[in-house]
């Protein structure tokens, strides 16, 4: 399995990493998601040893903490042979100190994601999502403060807007704090808007990318056809409120280029789709998921090989959107374009 380093740190990483969200199957969401108990991970993570696959990617919000908790009984015995990534910041409860990541909350996050997992420390903690109602200061100055403590070895965030992320990196410059080195985003054939602002910004304050959902939400297994019911297995019956919306007609475009595209290769359309993330900038490893075994191991496939020059130009083409102002006329006009060239 090919390593990257992630972003601009000493860390690296798989180029595919395993996420556990599919571990407890609490909820209407992650019920849908999957329902992996403690055998049944330990078995996934075995798989994932195999193959070169090290990284592990949960959150407390995974069916109310079940998530963590299976993940620490999988590992359990070989802790130093798996890097740990967790996320918090989201809403875990009903009261006004069960969210965010305000210095009264966020160690107490760590402390109960280090109990629940049953381990020391953290490789990897993202901030799920973006806090408004705390200063950037005080939550990198906590984070320093847990890095320090040996808890925390590095930050990330997760579905930040690219304005709060370059924001921190210049105050955690500023004050001489860890910078975030990873940004767990949405990425895919049918969502690529990750590109029009913050892959320019990982690329210049050296975040990597950790990729979440590269088959769209379920959308690219092969298994959605143009004029064609979805099928009886598809998450998306349970989980299409909580899914970013995808217009059918761009979808089925990258459909039929992953069909042609599966004829000429003999592989997958998941595989075919997650090895054309792997050649995108600043991914630093793409977080694949599975209900069962043969779908860890299709995935797991998709390395190893690569797409034509020709292949990827074809899934870029039938994949492309106009992007909204203001990088629409560095799209469209000549002079604007010349000043910002497209990122390859």
């Amino acid at each position: 399995m090919e390593r990257r380093r992630l972003g601009h740190s000493g860390l690296t990483v798989p180029a595919l990493s395993f996420g556990a969200g599919t571990f407890g199957g609490k909820g209407p969401l992650f019920s849908a998601w999957g329902r992996s108990d403690a055998k049944e991970a330990a078995r996934f993570v075995d798989i994932c040893l195999e193959a070169g696959v090290d990284l592990f990617d949960t959150a407390d919000v995974y069916s109310d903490g079940a998530s963590e908790e299976i993940l620490g009984e999988a590992i359990k015995g070989r802790r130093d042979a798996v890097l740990i990534s967790t996320k918090t910041g989201l809403p875990t409860g009903e009261g006004p100190r069960d969210w965010g990541a305000s210095r009264e909350r966020l160690p107490r996050a760590v402390e109960g994601a280090l109990r629940r997992l049953g381990t020391d420390r953290i490789d990897i903690l993202q901030l799920h999502a973006f806090d408004a109602h705390t200063p950037a200061e005080e939550i990198l100055a906590t984070l320093d403060l847990l890095v320090r403590q040996g808890k925390v070895r590095y930050a990330g965030v997760s579905n930040y807007p690219g304005w709060a992320l370059a924001k921190a990196q210049a105050i955690a410059d500023q004050r001489g704090w860890p910078r975030y080195v990873a940004h767990q985003v949405y990425y895919s054939l049918v969502g690529r808007a990750y590109e029009w602002d913050l892959m320019p910004l990982g690329l210049d304050q050296g975040v990597g990318a950790l990729v979440w959902s590269p088959l769209g939400w379920g959308r690219l297994t092969g298994k959605i056809r143009r004029g064609a019911p979805l099928p009886e297995g598809s998450r998306l019956h349970e989980t299409a409120a909580f899914a970013p919306p995808v217009a059918d007609e761009l979808l089925y475009r990258v459909v039929d280029a992953l069909d042609a595209v599966a004829a000429e290769t003999g592989r997958s359309a998941p595989q075919i789709a997650i090895n054309w993330l792997l050649r995108r900038p600043t991914v630093a490893s793409v977080i694949i998921g599975a209900r069962n075994e043969a779908q860890l191991r299709d995935n797991l496939g998709a390395t190893g090989w690569s797409l034509t020059p020709e292949q990827v130009a074809r899934l870029d083409a039938s994949s492309d959107v106009v992007p909204p102002y203001p990088h629409t006329p560095y799209r469209q006009q000549d002079g604007f374009a010349r000043l910002n060239p497209p990122i390859v």
